[in-house]
């Protein structure tokens, strides 16, 4: 028997939806003028963003969740076929980690990392107590995340899959896998990860920049140095909404991964509170439908996607905080890019019909 929608998750949803439409705008004014001669260019595309994925909330709320359950090998296969087409070339249709449509571009890990939600959630499901077997229950799991990683390593995103491999980690914990199998594979990656790191310098340098920034101020820590100083001049009250001087060409990124720094300075500390409050309500709120879900897959994928937003959230604020490295992941909601708004409200969507289709603790 169908219920109503969480409307806490609406609520913190539109709240965050907003404040990230206003720091877009006052963040990427600058940059706009600067290089595309309107200083509304990053902001209307934002705006467009908000809308379809406003609207592919609205269809997913009202459509049955369990659908999804039937559907998860040809979601991850078909994201997964978006992120080949980012590493081979197709006379420009590919620029790095995103695929050129007309005016716009397509981030595909974006679409993988719901994909990954609904396979996880759908094959966990499936296993049954077979997931507390490592062969048949861990290992395919990770043949999956390894291809993915092969082709993510080469676009390069480390960042997200890293986050990939949280989520599969957490989601099998949660789904009965044995804490002994989890731990091996954690220690596993461990030289895997290394690797990586060395083949790649710049990498190995937001490791040791992050160690101490300072150092490298001119350089690699040239980021986390202009990040503290925006955050630490905001003071409690902050500058005033569209005052904040690091936007002005001193702080890259800052529409992006760094937007919480542009909000801290301008908004203060209490504008930052408000935003870290904001994001654990969301966190409350997922893992309480998760908690009520009316079966196993509803419950897995609630859990999913409230962790991957929250877990998303935390690393970005950490890395703009200088107690993590530059990892390049962006700050959900908030941060400019169309791709990831669009997919997270994707997600709140899919969250609001495992609420209404919820019931049982």
């Amino acid at each position: 028997m169908e219920g109503r929608v969480d409307r806490g998750v609406i609520a913190v949803t539109s709240l965050l939806l907003l404040y990230g439409l206003v720091m877009v705008y006052s963040s990427s004014a600058a940059f706009s003028l600067r290089h595309y001669d309107n200083s509304f260019h990053l902001f209307l595309k934002q705006l467009i963003a908000a809308i379809t994925g406003i609207s592919l909330l609205t269809v997913l709320s009202f459509c049955d969740y369990r659908r999804l359950f039937h559907l998860d090998d040809l979601l991850l296969v078909g994201s997964f076929f978006l992120i080949l087409l980012t590493v081979i070339p197709l006379s420009g249709a590919s620029n790095g980690r995103w695929l050129q449509l007309g005016p716009f571009t397509l981030q595909p890990t974006e679409l993988v990392k719901l994909s990954l939600i609904i396979y996880l959630a759908a094959t966990i499901s499936r296993k049954g107590e077979k997931i507390s077997s490592f062969t048949e229950g861990v290992l395919p799991f990770v043949v999956v995340l390894s291809i993915l990683g092969i082709v993510m390593i080469n676009q390069p995103d480390f960042g997200m899959l890293l986050l990939f491999g949280a989520l599969s980690m957490a989601m099998l914990f949660l789904g009965g896998a044995r804490i002994s199998h989890l731990a091996w594979l954690g220690m596993g990656s461990v030289p895997l990860i290394y690797v990586v790191l060395r083949i790649a310098p710049y990498r190995l340098a937001r490791i040791v920049s992050f160690l101490d920034p300072y150092t490298y101020y001119t350089s690699s820590g040239y980021q986390i140095v202009q990040s503290l100083v925006a955050i630490g001049s905001g003071g409690v009250i902050g500058r005033g909404l569209g005052a904040s001087r690091a936007k002005l060409f001193y702080l890259p990124q800052a529409h992006n991964d760094f937007i919480f720094s542009i909000a801290s300075e301008e908004l203060g500390l209490i504008g930052a509170l408000a935003l870290i409050a904001l994001f654990s309500l969301f966190a409350w709120r997922a893992f309480h439908i998760a908690l009520h879900a009316s079966d196993r897959f509803g419950y897995l994928l609630a859990f999913g996607i409230g962790f991957t937003i929250s877990i998303q959230a935390l690393i970005n604020l950490g890395v703009a905080l200088g107690i993590l490295p530059v990892t390049g992941l962006t700050l959900p909601f908030i941060s400019n890019g169309g791709s990831s708004l669009v997919v997270t409200l994707a997600m709140v969507g899919t969250l609001l019909n495992i609420s209404k289709q919820g019931g049982r603790p």
